[in-house]
């Protein structure tokens, strides 16, 4: 769309003062014969760049007036920065747009909400749940929750960019017990170069598979037993974290972490140094058009001072103890995805698996203000398979198993925590999800749980998409 030449009274009269100038300046038809012909061929050409330019300086009009109407119709994404104001109307050097263009909601970061609401029924009361042979601090998030009719996990974020070299995330967790915590708040790098990425603040951490994933994005109602035994559910800190993504045609993909230790297996001790540490490797590609994988290994190690534990004896009673040392977590993760083509909106199967190793090195002081070393190893893994059968349909099965402390005060000779679900879901459009999941939980040596969960999942505003 060409603007009104009454709005630009500048370039019009210059453009019509030019050829008004160079009418006058031609000479009459008697004289045109015996005119210079490099003079006529100088003057074609002086109109030929007049023109351009006019072309030039329109088309310049026309890209700043259509990113203004972009800007006024799109509030919730904010305008790249521009250069300096420049008098200069050109295609090397556009002028910057008016700071009342979009009006200040062009500036708003993106806003996301995810509603989540969750039944469960029990066969075993669900505040007395535990993982045999497994210590954990009092407030680790482990078990099936509340019975009956709760608001699940509710989550409230807020992304934008900042300026060319930053953009910034935070996601608000509102938790059924009506208890409010930061489940991350960072800045990222955007413009480091050389496949790096640095991010600071809190965050969930990169090993494994399943940890980096907010929960909404997990495949089951609940953490596998392994996570939730070894890394409290899901591991997150306050520190920062670097990725180094290699040129080269594979996937591949390392990466550091220095945390406080905030949460299990760390406590949060105040310290000047790191209270976590660690790495990440991950690699994948695909294979011929319809398979594509990654794998990869990690480790995290992570301090604890006084750090409070509680677990079942070897009689089955409940008994607590205090931790002050390190536990280095390993984790070896695997996936595989299948679609047709590598078109999944019909049909496609994912299987995905984690083997945990844990171990422990420090002292423990008991009940009775004891003192004693404690070096338990712990292990365990799941394997799930996720299948979509029809548009919007799948259905899943996933497998568990946990190897406890061999000695110790929690230790549990001859029992392994197991379970086993089943679940099936339906969307009805890629911002809602309903959910159904049995499952037998034998973590506990008091018998087995049965359990049933009905979820929904709602997705509000502009969410990004997960990672693979």
């Amino acid at each position: 769309m060409v603007p009104n030449m009454h709005k630009n009274p500048p370039a019009s009269l210059g453009l019509v003062a030019a050829f008004s100038f160079l009418a006058l300046a031609l000479p009459p038809p008697a004289q045109a014969q015996t005119a210079d012909a490099a003079e006529i061929q100088r003057l074609r050409q002086d109109i030929d760049a007049l023109r351009a330019s006019y072309e030039t300086r329109l088309q310049a009009l026309e890209r700043r007036l259509q990113a203004a109407e972009a800007a006024g119709q799109s509030a919730a994404s904010a305008p790249a920065p521009v250069a300096a104001a420049s008098a200069d109307v050109s295609p090397a050097a556009p002028a910057p747009l008016p700071a009342a263009v979009g009006g200040a909601n062009a500036f708003n970061p993106a806003v996301s909400l995810i509603l989540s609401g969750l039944y469960a029924r029990t066969s075993r009361d669900p505040d007395r749940y535990a993982i045999g042979g497994f210590a954990l601090p009092p407030d680790a998030e482990i078990g099936p929750g509340r019975r009956g009719f709760s608001l699940a996990e509710t989550e409230l974020g807020f992304t934008a960019s900042i300026d060319p070299w930053f953009q910034g995330a935070a996601y608000i967790a509102l938790a059924p017990d009506n208890s409010v915590s930061v489940e991350g708040a960072y800045i990222q790098t955007t413009g480091l170069g050389h496949g790096l990425t640095l991010k600071a603040g809190r965050f969930y951490s990169s090993v494994g598979y399943l940890n980096a994933q907010h929960a909404h994005a997990w495949d089951f109602v609940d953490a596998p037993l392994a996570y939730q035994a070894m890394l409290g559910r899901q591991y997150t800190d306050d520190g920062v974290q670097l990725k180094w993504l290699a040129p080269t045609d594979a996937f591949i993909e390392i990466g550091l972490e220095l945390g406080r230790g905030l949460s299990f297996p760390g406590n949060g001790d105040s310290r000047n140094g790191a209270g976590m540490v660690a790495l990440s490797a991950h690699t994948g590609g695909d294979i011929g058009d319809s398979h594509s994988w990654r794998a990869g290994v990690s480790v995290l190690d992570a301090k604890a001072s006084g750090q409070t534990l509680q677990g079942l004896d070897a009689a089955g009673d409940e008994t607590s103890g205090e931790f002050s040392g390190r536990t280095r977590v390993w984790i070896a993760d695997a996936v595989w995805k299948w679609a047709p083509n590598g078109n999944a909106a019909r049909t496609s199967f994912t299987l995905q698996g984690e083997y945990l190793r844990s171990r422990r090195d420090g002292d423990l002081m008991d009940e009775s203000g004891g003192v004693a070393g404690y070096r338990p190893a712990q292990s365990g893994w799941y394997l799930q398979g996720v299948y979509q059968f029809m548009p919007r349909w799948r259905v899943g099965l996933r497998a568990e198993r946990l190897r406890g402390d061999d000695s110790g005060p929690f230790a549990l000779a001859g029992h392994h925590p197991r379970k086993n679900s089943l679940m099936l879901d339906y969307r009805p459009s890629e911002f809602s999800r309903l959910r159904l999941q049995f499952a037998q939980d034998r973590s506990s040596p008091a018998g087995k749980d049965n359990q049933v969960f009905l979820q929904y999942q709602m997705s509000l505003g502009a969410h990004g998409a997960h990672s693979y």
